[in-house]
């Protein structure tokens, strides 16, 4: 059982809509995730990269940029990645070198700050599309916000809100040094909310840029950088669903590569939400040969055990 797995966590999963996302909350949602991954651990699956998403926190400390804009200088988008990253790569390596500790296992368990490189050519930046930070209603601050250059939207019933680009990960800048922390038997958080997104200008150091990259496709990307035999994305849904939120819903269970790009083209996936997913998922299949799946985060054992959410395979002729 010591395949190379890697296993993305929701930032949805970690501080769920609807809930106050205070510190205790987001750190009791990981400490029960922590728990599963530990006895995953204890199973064999010693070869473990773990990564998260980092939407509502992201959006949380943007609230705080605004709010404190008068007081203190707000940070760029890249800074608001590298912070939320910290936050709960410590959180993550808390709560699981705890449990660890409890079933007798003394494991390092490391977070390594990760820059995700992409190209300033990326068509995203033509186009933002993902959404960030609250909803707006108040004319005067959409206007300023859009004197200062942000790009809005509207989503009806609910207000204005920020977008800004997503451009495609190219390549896992950190990836030397995960590969170093894992051949040493360290469990490591990496590309955390996507990774800081960075581009290559050739003029000296690396930029950080105004974006946000998608964090299962930088998961999924990882993963086939490492050699990973598994990539499993845990979420705060049980697994992916066709025709969902109708009376024809149903979930997949085990779906081939060639059967979910199908679904893809028909347009079954949100975009922003379980279409990135499913596609990080494919993509990793397709590319990898390995195992691909999406499921709940407190169904993260079964999950790897085959026995829920939706596993992804590739067809009899991949």
């Amino acid at each position: 059982m010591s395949e190379r797995t890697v296993i993305a966590l929701g930032g949805n999963a970690i501080s769920p809509a609807g809930k106050a996302g205070t510190a205790p909350e987001q750190t009791a949602n990981l400490h029960r995730a922590m728990a599963q991954v530990a006895e995953l651990v204890a199973e064999g699956y010693t070869d473990l990269v773990l990564t998260h998403g980092n939407g509502p926190q992201v959006g949380n400390v943007l609230i705080k940029n605004d709010l404190a804009r008068d007081v203190v200088p707000p940070v760029p988008l890249d800074w608001c990645v590298a912070q939320t990253q910290a936050t709960i790569g410590f959180t993550i390596a808390n709560t699981l070198s705890f449990e660890l500790q409890q079933r007798g296992i003394e494991r390092p368990v490391v977070p390594v700050v990760s820059r995700v490189l992409v190209s300033r050519d990326d068509p995203a930046f033509q186009e933002p599309t993902k959404p960030i930070g609250p909803y707006l209603n108040d004319p005067v601050e959409i206007a300023r916000r859009r004197d200062a250059g942000e790009d809005l939207v509207e989503v009806e019933g609910r207000g204005w809100r920020r977008v800004v680009p997503s451009p495609r990960p190219l390549a896992c800048v950190d990836r030397p040094a995960v590969d170093l922390l894992l051949a040493d038997g360290a469990i490591v958080i990496a590309n955390g909310g996507g990774g800081i997104p960075v581009v290559d200008d050739g003029d000296g150091p690396l930029h950080g840029i105004e974006a946000v990259i998608d964090k299962d496709l930088a998961g999924s990307l990882l993963a086939k950088e490492i050699g990973a035999a598994t990539f499993a994305i845990l979420t705060d849904v049980p697994g992916v669903a066709v025709a969902y939120g109708t009376p024809d819903q149903r979930w997949l269970e085990e779906v081939s590569v060639e059967e979910l790009r199908g679904y893809e083209v028909a347009g079954e996936f949100t975009v922003g939400s379980m279409a990135p997913k499913v596609a990080a998922v494919r993509e990793f299949v397709d590319r990898s040969g390995g195992r691909g799946m999406v499921a709940a985060l407190d169904d993260a054992r079964d999950a790897l055990h085959g026995t829920a959410g939706t596993r992804v395979i590739r067809g009899h002729d991949g």
